[in-house]
C-alpha cells in the first residue's frame, strides 16, 4: 500500500513540474562576458550580467540603422519603392556584403531586406546616404537617437559596425534601441525572412540568425560578428503576448551566442508572463471648484500590459491617488493623479490620470453667456 501512494506521490510531482517556475538564472551559466534579458514592451530588466560594460558590437549596430529607416518609412522622407543607388564609397565595405558596385541601383526594400538578412554593410551604407547624403551625417543621427532612447554608453562611429577604435556599446543600449526597432512592426517582414533572393533571383541571401530555424517565437533580430567585437547577438521572441529582447556580446563562437540567447530566453518565458493591465471602477469624475461644471471626467493614459513573475497575476493590485478637488480653469489633459500597479508593495507600472476635457472658470460674463445660450435653446 505504501508503495502505490509513493508512486502517486511521485506522480503528482511530475505533473506539477511543469507548471513551477524555473530556478534562477545564474551569471555563470551564461558564457559570454555580457548580456542582458529584457522585456520588450517596459524596458524592465530580466536578468543581466555585466550589461553596461562597454564593447564593440559588430553588425548589432544595424539595429540603429534599421530603426532609422524604419523611422524615415513612417515619417514619409523615404518609400519602400525609392530607388537607392551605391556609391563607390557604399561599394567599398568589406566583410558581409551584398557586392554592390558602384553606381548599382535597387529599391529601399531589397537595400532594407539586404541589411536586415544578410547584415550586408554595403547595402547599410547606401542606405544611409539614401536617407542622409552622407554616412557621416548618418552616424551623427544615430548618435543622437541613442542619446533620445537614453543609452548613454554608447558612441557609433559608422552606420555598420565594422571594427573602428571607438565605436562602442552595451548589452543593456543593445536592448534599449532593439525595444524601440520592435515598436515597427514592418521589420518583422525583414527579420523573419531564413532565405530570399536579391537581383531578380540572381542572388541568393541567408539569414544570420540561425534561432529563426530552431527556436519557437522567434521574431528577430541581428546578430554580428568580427575580431575585436567577437560573437554578437539580439534575439527577440514572442510567446503568449510577452515579447522579450536577449542581448548576447562577446561570445566566443556563434554556437555560444545562441546557445547563451536560447538560454535567457528560456528563462524567461518559463519565469515572467504578460498582464493586461486593467482600470479601477473607481476612477471617478473630479471635483472642479469655480468652474462652469460641477466635476470634470478623467481618463487614464497608456495603461496596457505589464511582465510579472509566472502565478502571480492575481497578486497585481492598484493603487488610486485622484485629487478630491481641482480649481478651474482645467484644460484637457492636465494631470489629476496617478495610478500604480504593484505586487508586494514593489511598482510595477505608474501612470497619469488627467482630465479627460476643458472646465472653464466661472465668471460674471461666462454665466450670462450660458444664460443667454440657454434661453436661446429653448
Amino acid at each position: 500500500m505504501k508503495f502505490f501512494r509513493a508512486v502517486a506521490l511521485a506522480l503528482s510531482l511530475v505533473l506539477l513540474l511543469p507548471c513551477l517556475p524555473a530556478a534562477a538564472l545564474s551569471e555563470d551559466e551564461i558564457a559570454s562576458p555580457s548580456a542582458i534579458l529584457m522585456d520588450a514592451d517596459s524596458g524592465k530588466i530580466l536578468f543581466e550580467k555585466n550589461a553596461h560594460e562597454q564593447r564593440p558590437c559588430a553588425s548589432i549596430t544595424k539595429v540603429m540603422t534599421l530603426l532609422l529607416v524604419m523611422e524615415a518609412l513612417d515619417s514619409g522622407r523615404i518609400h519602400l519603392d525609392d530607388t537607392v543607388t551605391a556609391s563607390a564609397h557604399a561599394a567599398s565595405m568589406g566583410g558581409s556584403d551584398i557586392w554592390l558596385e558602384e553606381g548599382e541601383q535597387m529599391t529601399a526594400d531589397d537595400m532594407i531586406k539586404a541589411t536586415a538578412v544578410a547584415s550586408a554593410n554595403d547595402a547599410a551604407v547606401a542606405l544611409a546616404e539614401h536617407i542622409a547624403g552622407s554616412e557621416d551625417d548618418f552616424v551623427v543621427m544615430m548618435n543622437d537617437r541613442a542619446k533620445e532612447l537614453g543609452m548613454e554608453e554608447t558612441v557609433f562611429l559608422n552606420c555598420n559596425g565594422l571594427d573602428e577604435d571607438g565605436h562602442v556599446t552595451s548589452a543593456y543600449d543593445v536592448a534599449l534601441m532593439s525595444c524601440a526597432l520592435l515598436q515597427h512592426e514592418k521589420i518583422f517582414d525583414y527579420t523573419s525572412i531564413w532565405i530570399d533572393t536579391l537581383r531578380g533571383g540572381e542572388t541568393q541571401i541567408v539569414n544570420t540568425n540561425k534561432l529563426l530555424k530552431t527556436y519557437d517565437g522567434i521574431t528577430g533580430l541581428k546578430t554580428g560578428t568580427t575580431s575585436a567585437a567577437g560573437s554578437c547577438i539580439s534575439a527577440s521572441a514572442d510567446r503568449d503576448g510577452l515579447r522579450l529582447v536577449a542581448v548576447v556580446l562577446g561570445a566566443d563562437s556563434g554556437t555560444e551566442r545562441f546557445r547563451d540567447a536560447a538560454a535567457l530566453l528560456d528563462y524567461g518565458f518559463a519565469n515572467f508572463e504578460s498582464v493586461a493591465l486593467s482600470l479601477s471602477d473607481e476612477i471617478y469624475p473630479v471635483a472642479v471648484e469655480n468652474g462652469m461644471q460641477d466635476t470634470v471626467d478623467v481618463t487614464c493614459t497608456g495603461v496596457g500590459a505589464v511582465t510579472v513573475p509566472k502565478g502571480s497575476a492575481e497578486n497585481v493590485k492598484q493603487t488610486l491617488d485622484i485629487a478630491e478637488q481641482v480649481e478651474a480653469p482645467v484644460k484637457k489633459g492636465a494631470l489629476v493623479g496617478t495610478i500604480t500597479f504593484s505586487i508586494d508593495g514593489e511598482t510595477l507600472e505608474s501612470f497619469d490620470v488627467v482630465a479627460a476635457e476643458s472646465v472653464e472658470k466661472m465668471t460674471f460674463s461666462s454665466v450670462l453667456q450660458a444664460l443667454f445660450s440657454a434661453l436661446i435653446s429653448m
